[in-house]
């Protein structure tokens, strides 16, 4: 199910919505309001696929448990002593079924002759790596093997094996599961580090991995950044109408915005010798295509959080303002760009280290960036492109290019650089890419086609949609911002801007969002 869709702006969200606060007039424990979330999340999740959900149960479960292994006492004889009824139901509520579970790891340790201290390290060290284990592991299998043996088989046939020498099996990608894969994850790793609390009750750690607002991508939440609103948040009527403010001006980004420059960029991307003007063009399009696209989705589940008490953070913060590279990253996908950081780059050594030391962090950083994005050697080669740009800019530091420039001309170099690497990001293939790029370098000639081309995605309809659309990626007033204080004008214009897209939806194809694949 997907936010732009007829059923899930016209009967599931208000159907959840209204069995939600019909709870809150009640005043139930939070923790029905999580369950009913929960369960909503399930249904909007297995909507089309409903196995999905039976993975997501496998991370969940997995993850409870190694959260409370890691917590635990870790003597075969303090389990005994935890494990009254009353010592039971004070910790898991009413789930127990996970206590054979510590049990076991305890035995394990106790057989292998640790004691005290050496048992502690190893149930939480070993809690921690099972949960990497499974959550890796499930991420890797559905992602990346059919990228594996495709290019296992293609080595094979290169060193003179026959083609093919291995079947594959296909596999349908599970959406969304590269980001509550790592939001499971970063739960496991805060409460090993002692960031974060482990969570006693099964249901609220189920509303936490299957929240239906940021599910399926994102913006990727932590645990210690939402438990407190698990256990306590509060219900007013500025912040439901803000959320439904910011939904609004999400949907619209998708409809009114995204939309409108995908098919520039897909005429053009599609062209074999577009032309530079058009190559670039097409280019730009495709920048202002997934920006609005993914900005759209997090700014709509944003809005939907606050809808129902959350507040979940900014993920993107105007980036093609970015003045660098390494800006462009802070106000990028926030919330992966900093997952990143804080479970990638910093546990490598981060800044740390020696420079060479710290290249090479930024560099894999990077590179398993592109990795995460997709099982295709060209969001790879993203990834390595922009690890290039940020460790020559740490290099150069104040000699960089654009440095000693004024604002704008380094806003312009950065959104060309920045541009580039769309190229490699939305072309199919390698090939394609550098075909393209030498297009936008004049090295690759306008086919006998470009001048059609050329007419139709520089018509005045297409030109206007490409221009409001750089008016409001450019624009400093965020939607943030623009609601915070609720006008009755600005709650006319939402209303107007509701109309319009809702009747734009309705007489358009459907689009499903960019980063579903991812």
């Amino acid at each position: 199910m997907v936010f732009s869709s007829h059923f899930f702006l016209f009967y599931f969200l208000p159907i959840t919505l209204m069995l939600y606060y019909g709870l809150v007039a009640t005043r139930v424990s939070l923790s029905w309001l999580n369950l009913l979330i929960t369960i909503a999340s399930y249904v909007f999740y297995g909507w089309f696929e409903p196995w999905f959900v039976v993975l997501m149960w496998v991370s969940t479960i997995v993850d409870y448990a190694c959260g409370r292994a890691i917590s635990k006492p870790e003597t075969l004889e303090d389990l005994k002593t935890a494990a009254s009824p009353a010592a039971l139901k004070e910790e898991f509520g009413r789930v127990n079924i996970f206590y054979p579970f510590f049990v076991v790891f305890s035995a394990i340790f106790g057989a292998l002759g640790l004691q005290g201290e050496s048992r502690k390290k190893a149930m939480r060290n070993s809690a921690l790596a099972i949960s990497m284990a499974v959550n890796l592991g499930l991420l890797g299998f559905f992602k990346y093997y059919m990228f594996t043996m495709e290019n296992v088989n293609h080595l094979v046939e290169l060193l003179g094996g026959g083609e093919n020498m291995f079947r594959i099996m296909y596999i349908t990608l599970p959406i969304g599961i590269s980001f509550y894969t790592f939001q499971t994850m970063s739960y496991t790793i805060d409460v090993w580090r002692g960031d974060a609390p482990p969570v006693k009750d099964m249901r609220t750690f189920s509303c936490f991995v299957a929240l239906f607002p940021q599910l399926i991508a994102g913006p990727i939440i932590r645990y210690n950044t939402v438990a407190e609103q698990l256990s306590y948040r509060k219900h007013s009527l500025s912040m439901f109408t803000s959320g439904v403010a910011i939904f609004i001006m999400g949907l619209a980004k998708k409809i009114l915005l995204a939309d409108r420059a995908a098919p520039v960029a897909d005429a053009v991307f599609a062209a074999d010798g577009p032309g530079v003007m058009t190559a670039w063009w097409g280019a730009l399009a495709y920048s202002f295509q997934i920006y609005f696209d993914f900005c759209a989705y997090s700014d709509m589940a944003v809005g939907l959080g606050r809808m129902m008490g959350f507040e979940f953070i900014k993920n993107f913060d105007g980036p093609y303002r970015a003045d660098s590279i390494s800006n462009f990253w802070n106000r990028w996908h926030i919330s992966l760009s900093t997952w990143i950081r804080d479970y990638l780059y910093i546990s490598m050594g981060g800044n740390r280290v020696s420079k060479s030391r710290m290249y090479f962090n930024l560099a894999m950083a990077m590179f398993l960036c592109g990795v995460w994005h997709g099982a295709q050697w060209t969001f790879i080669v993203w990834g390595v492109f922009h690890g290039v740009l940020l460790i020559w800019e740490r290099t150069m530091g104040r000699q960089a290019i654009y440095r000693g420039l004024p604002l704008l001309p380094r806003i312009v170099i950065t959104n060309m650089i920045v541009l580039l690497g769309w190229v490699v990001f939305r072309a199919p293939t390698l090939d394609q890419t550098f075909r393209y790029w030498g297009a936008m370098i004049g090295m690759v000639g306008p086919s006998a086609s470009a001048p059609l081309l050329r007419a139709e995605v520089f018509s005045l309809q297409h030109v206007v949609e490409i221009l409001i659309c750089a008016f409001f990626a450019y624009q400093p007033v965020q939607a943030f911002e623009w609601v915070k204080k609720l006008t009755p004008v600005k709650i006319a214009v939402l209303m107007a801007l509701f109309f319009v897209t809702i009747v734009m939806m309705f007489t358009q194809a459907f689009s499903p969002f960019l980063y579903f694949q991812f």
